[in-house]
């Protein structure tokens, strides 16, 4: 359960040593400037706040040169005020903005480090919806955190300055009431505002399960019509709905006290203001004064006293946006659960031995759950240049489950994978089982996933002969060209044989060393199969190919069978080609 409390603030110790690494920082511009502008507008708060006193002593006095003066005066202090308040709200939007992509790019490089992203979102349970705590989560934090941070910071001084001011005009007895309200107002406040944090906490993650359950909709939305399933789906859809709408509900109602107590601390801060002003006035301290000097004493004092009080209310009508921050930073710092995640990592060696791939010894894998029994025991064998494997096996035999290991995707139960070669163009490429397809152009598919499109690449007559190999240069009128950048999802208008020919065409293009290959054929005819081994040979590409074809044997010099309860077998089929 999360609260406002001493965690929440060890949480945003760090947020803020991220937002502020060092004095001549952007951010600590930004809201240096911020600071300043608060600062300003209250000094000038305080003089337009004066400016009905005088008003009062000039319609007395019926002056009219003073009157034209004093408008003069007043309008310059609203042009000012107005001037403030407006830079101060550009201000706030532009550390909003900066606050936002400082957290974001330092989420996104240890999401993106070391296989992190797959850790949170397969095989570690702890993090809910690690998408909506960067996209969503830390926008709403930070947005609010410029809205008040400034003003947080300035309120101890301006609560000094007018408790002097109030101390002046009307003794001890003013300030001693306005502290003691906000004392107890404080008090009362806290104990509503923990239940508000934990509520705000629980609405954003159910807010991100309703969102991705619409997603994985779009995302199969012809299976499921294939399936004609939109009952059930309508139903599950539903239910994540029902358990946001009651927490939300649970929020309004806690929000709805703390509301309350709010807006009664407002309204009794101003009863309290002229209670206070009472007391010199009908103990006599005022008597000698004339009633239009009286009126404009009893306006100033009333706005000093009002000023403070109205002080402490905006600290206490600040603590449903502090209760939001709270409950978004509890989200938005993972950095706790991030550090905590086992990042896997292959046992790489040191050897120069690029006619091998990687080494498995003694290796035994299974899912990674405590209770999993093991699919593999003691697996042993080889991947190196010209001895082309192909892993057969019963579906649900722990085919592909073996490629998640060697790829360091899943931990070892025992043993050892030594990797001799690296992920790219120059060692080794995995085509996964679906076909991953990017945003953008047809060059970019096919160079995925480097962002330096010309580097080492084959020329255009080369990608374009790839394509036509794949039976895909089609796709080449079909998008205006290799560079146009399309806006359509290429996994709506592609086929999934034509996914799985494009992923080859990917696989051509960097032409590795080695290939692994998870049932990337399965989609495409037997004739067309032919011919994309035939280009991996002609390619020098050795391949590890994992499929339930028996035509997958002819292409291949070992087979790796995998025969259930942690047996397997290794077999030649044919000598090194």
């Amino acid at each position: 359960r999360f609260h406002f409390d001493l965690k929440f603030f060890k949480r945003f110790l760090k947020i803020l040593k991220l937002l502020f690494p060092r004095l001549k920082s952007a951010n600590v511009l930004l809201f240096s400037l911020l600071l300043a502008l608060v600062l300003l507008e209250q000094v000038v708060i305080y003089f337009v706040g004066l400016v009905p006193s005088k008003y009062y002593s000039v319609l007395g006095d019926k002056d009219k040169t003073a009157f034209r003066n004093h408008t003069l005066y007043a309008l310059l202090l609203i042009v000012s005020i107005a001037f403030i308040v407006a830079t101060e709200k550009y201000v706030m939007s532009v550390f909003h903005v900066t606050a936002r992509k400082v957290l974001t790019l330092h989420l996104h490089k240890r999401y993106f480090h070391s296989l992190l992203y797959y850790h949170l979102n397969v095989l570690d349970d702890q993090v809910d919806n690690p998408d909506q705590r960067i996209t969503q989560d830390v926008n709403k934090m930070c947005d609010t955190f410029s809205q008040i941070v400034a003003k947080l910071l300035v309120s101890p001084f301006t609560i000094v300055y007018y408790m002097y001011t109030t101390w002046e005009k009307t003794g001890y007895i003013g300030p001693l009431c306005v502290v003691g309200f906000f004392a107890i107002s404080t008090v009362f406040n806290k104990f509503l505002m923990s239940a508000v944090v934990h509520l705000v906490y629980k609405q954003e993650k159910y807010e991100g399960d309703f969102r991705y359950k619409h997603m994985q909709i779009r995302s199969n939305a012809e299976s499921v019509a294939f399936y004609r399933a939109c009952r059930l789906e309508e139903w599950k859809t539903n239910y994540r709905l029902r358990k946001l709408i009651g927490v939300q509900q649970r929020l309004i109602l806690k929000e709805y006290a703390l509301n309350f107590s709010i807006q009664m601390a407002d309204y009794l801060g101003s009863i309290l203001s002229y209670v206070v002003l009472a007391i010199p006035i009908f103990s006599g301290v005022y008597d000698d004064l004339s009633p239009s000097d009286l009126s404009a004493l009893i306006s100033e004092n009333a706005f000093v006293t009002i000023y403070l009080i109205s002080c402490f209310t905006r600290l206490i009508d600040m603590s449903i946006q502090v209760t939001d921050i709270a409950g978004t930073a509890h989200r938005s710092v993972i950095n706790r659960l991030m550090d905590s995640c086992l990042i896997l990592r292959l046992h790489s060696s040191s050897e120069d031995q690029v006619h091998r791939a990687f080494s498995v010894q003694k290796l035994t894998y299974c899912a990674p759950r405590p209770d999993a029994a093991p699919l593999v025991q003691d697996l042993t064998f080889n991947f190196s240049v010209g001895d082309n494997i192909v892993i057969t096996g019963d579906s649900g035999c722990g085919k592909s489950s073996l490629l998640r290991v060697v790829d360091a995707l899943w931990p070892a139960k025992q043993g050892v994978v030594e990797s001799y070669a690296s992920h790219g163009h120059t060692g080794i490429i995995f085509l996964p089982q679906k076909a991953l397809l990017t945003d953008g152009s047809l060059r970019q598919q096919i160079t995925y996933p480097y962002c330096n499109q010309n580097s080492g690449a084959p020329d255009d007559v080369q990608i374009i002969q790839f394509l036509k190999d794949a039976d895909l240069d089609h796709l080449i009128e079909r998008t205006g060209g290799l560079d146009v950048d399309v806006d359509w999802n290429w996994h709506d208008v592609l086929s999934p044989g034509e996914m799985q020919r494009l992923s080859f065409v990917r696989l051509f293009y960097h032409a590795p060393p080695f290939a692994v290959l998870d049932e990337s054929t399965s989609q495409v005819s037997i004739k067309m199969e032919q011919k994309l081994y035939d280009i991996c040979r002609q390619l020098n590409i050795t391949v590890m190919s994992v499929g339930h074809r028996d035509s997958l044997l002819a292409y291949h010099d070992l087979e790796l069978r995998i025969l259930g309860e942690g047996k397997w077998e290794l077999n030649r089929l044919r000598e090194n080609s």
